[in-house]
């Protein structure tokens, strides 16, 4: 039965009392205040007239006996001395007693309580008088404990209201220093203590380290993790207190003289993982108004202490997806290397690095498997985004009918076969860096999408209608050249000049050869670490072969035929003949470069392969190559049955 309806019958029979009827209305006055009030003195000051109205008192009072002293939790009437003697007779009898003019009962006998009922009258109170207020104190008793637990729900809502609030702002912290700060200032606010300190658990090396600590270098402590109150509290997993009165002796003085203070009270209590497992503790000292931390000071703390938890364990794992993630974009950028010594690669490292701390739209040109993409990928890690998503997608593999909805994503039901709602390209590079390899051969809406997304930032998935913000920094690259498709028509002019801010152009491996050799033994140096074997060396012909080819692939071809050596080549020089077999195709590219046929055949050599790349450039379209040429389309014919070339009408 709650304290607020509680059965006056029933609870005069538990104490072996009866109330008159005359008194029948006082107690229900008593307990209906009771159910009304939210303070002890509001309680009693409404209780006075009710208990006067039955027995006429000159002076009315609840005492209760602390540290050894009498004090008044509230009284009507004249102030007068107590009578301390009769006070502790009542308490040791458990019942009433009587002496002169005063008289004494207590609220709640044979319950560990030391509040009395007192009261002075003149003449004495009669004996059904006396059984009257004993009866009553009985009742008031039981309101005083129905107002004192509703006040400690009252008090413990707002407490948690408070840990509730300040769990919120713990949850949206997500830096350790910061949040650790915030956690030692929230609970001497509310725990009204002077210091606090939450020490983490460093098993592997038995220490505690304890932040914020005031006074000491870096504002860390640490600490064996058996040393005082904290290293109790880990160890066995139960809280600690230290009063004014008990365990003193527990308190590790050396951490005071260290920090120059004084540990008069402590509360300590675990920090437990979602696991269970203890992995630190939460630390109060020195309650402001100099008095014992309470139980409810300990439940506050141990609240407070399982939603720190949760934001620490929050914090650490972002902090270790951060660090993986950092880590990750390291070994990335470590793997991604312009290498080469030439004039033309050098300027290129120079300008990559100004771009990069930029968000300039960077257009890359340059053959097939000069490396384009390399370039794009530096230029994402030398700068401020590297960290967040690098995103590749090639416009020439992906057909015109699926490029808008790997671009900008697409919505459940969008078109046949959408079964999921999916994000675009555009969305999953947001904050980091989209390249767009072969952006010469986007069909024209592409192009035209592609435009309004670059001027507005924002994306609408196909069969959507929301706008979605992006932030992707976009590079693009093609082998073509784009000024021509301009002109002819087959590329939007205010795309190409919405990517072109900055261009770079890549030259061909056969116009740098110094670079080749370098190239070579990286590439070699790196597929025989994969497998993890000792890399063969180049011969000094092999060298000189390397260096005299064409290389049309370009270093996608260098690299190709290097891995092929790395893992079939199992001698430990590289001959030409090793080479050879490889690189029997390009024989003849590779010798009328090198010089080693005479002039005429050169000459027929260098016009045949001309020919071959205009033809390709153009994609078969002879007279687009023709025009590139500066030949009629029945002259270029001409030129190639000169030349020997199959040609096909």
């Amino acid at each position: 039965m709650s304290p607020t309806t509680i059965d006056l019958t029933s609870e005069v029979a538990i104490y072996g009392n009866s109330l008159p009827d005359s008194a029948g209305p006082a107690a229900s006055e008593l307990l209906w205040r009771a159910a009304e009030s939210n303070q002890v003195g509001e309680y009693l000051t409404g209780c006075w007239a009710a208990i006067q109205d039955v027995v006429r008192s000159g002076f009315l009072g609840v005492v209760a006996a602390r540290g050894g002293e009498w004090s008044a939790l509230g009284a009507t009437g004249k102030p007068r001395p107590l009578p301390t003697e009769l006070l502790a007779d009542a308490l040791d009898r458990e019942g009433e007693a009587a002496s002169g003019n005063w008289f004494a009962a207590p609220l709640a006998p044979k319950v560990a309580s030391s509040e009395l009922l007192v009261a002075w009258s003149e003449p004495p109170l009669s004996s059904d008088a006396r059984q009257t207020l004993a009866g009553l104190a009985l009742v008031l008793g039981r309101g005083l404990s129905a107002v004192r637990l509703r006040q400690a729900h009252a008090a413990r809502i707002r407490r948690l209201e408070a840990i509730l609030t300040i769990a919120a702002q713990w949850n949206q912290t997500l830096e350790m220093e910061s949040l650790l700060t915030q956690m030692a200032q929230a609970s001497t606010r509310l725990l009204e203590a002077d210091r606090a300190s939450i020490f983490l658990w460093d098993k592997a090396n038995k220490m505690l380290v304890g932040r914020p600590a005031l006074g000491v270098e870096n504002n860390e402590l640490r600490i064996p993790d058996n040393a005082g109150i904290v290293g109790q509290v880990v160890q066995t997993g139960e809280p600690r207190r230290v009063d004014r009165q008990r365990n003193q002796e527990q308190i590790n003085r050396q951490v005071d003289k260290r920090l120059g203070y004084h540990t008069e009270t402590l509360l300590c209590v675990p920090l437990c993982g979602a696991d269970g497992e203890v992995f630190g503790a939460f630390e109060v000292i020195n309650k402001l108004s100099g008095k014992n931390f309470s139980e409810d000071d300990q439940d506050a703390l141990t609240e407070l202490a399982s939603h720190a938890a949760v934001a620490l364990e929050n914090a650490q794992e972002r902090t270790r997806l951060v660090q993986t993630r950092r880590q990750m974009s390291e070994q990335a950028a470590q793997g991604v290397q312009l290498i080469g010594e030439s004039p033309a690669i050098e300027a290129l490292r120079s300008t990559i690095r100004r771009v990069a701390a930029t968000d300039l739209a960077v257009l890359i040109l340059g053959e097939n498997g000069t490396g384009k993409e390399v370039v794009s990928r530096s230029i994402h890690y030398l700068g401020p985004r590297r960290d967040e998503p690098f995103i590749a997608v090639n416009c020439a593999a992906i057909t015109e009918t699926l490029l808008e909805s790997e671009l900008f994503g697409h919505e459940k039901g969008a078109f046949t076969g959408a079964e999921d709602s999916r994000p675009g390209k555009f969305e999953l590079a947001s904050g980091g860096t989209l390249f767009l390899d072969e952006i010469g051969d986007m069909s024209p809406s592409g192009q035209a999408k592609m435009l309004r997304v670059l001027e507005e930032k924002v994306v609408v998935r196909v069969g959507g209608a929301t706008p979605i913000h992006t932030d992707a920094r976009v590079i693009a690259a093609t082998n073509q050249n784009l000024a021509d498709l301009v002109r002819q028509k087959k590329f939007r002019q205010d795309l190409f000049f919405r990517l072109c801010v900055v261009t770079l152009e890549l030259p061909p491996l056969r116009e740098r050869p110094e670079d080749i050799l370098p190239l070579a033994e990286h590439f070699l140096r790196e597929f025989c670490a994969r497998q993890r074997k000792k890399p063969p060396t180049f011969s000094a012909d092999a060298k000189r072969r390397l260096q005299q080819h064409f290389w049309p692939g370009n270093v996608r071809e260098l690299r190709n035929l290097v891995e092929r050596l790395a893992y079939l080549f199992a001698g430990e020089t590289i001959q030409v003949q090793d080479l050879g077999i490889i690189m029997a195709p390009q024989d003849e590219s590779a010798a009328w470069v090198a010089g080693e046929y005479p002039l005429a055949e050169a000459t027929v050599l260098f016009q045949s392969e001309y020919i071959k790349k205009a033809i390709a450039r153009c994609k078969g379209n002879m007279s687009d190559a023709a025009e590139k040429l500066g030949l009629h389309r029945s002259n270029l014919y001409r030129k190639m049955r000169q030349l020997g070339m199959k040609v096909e009408e």
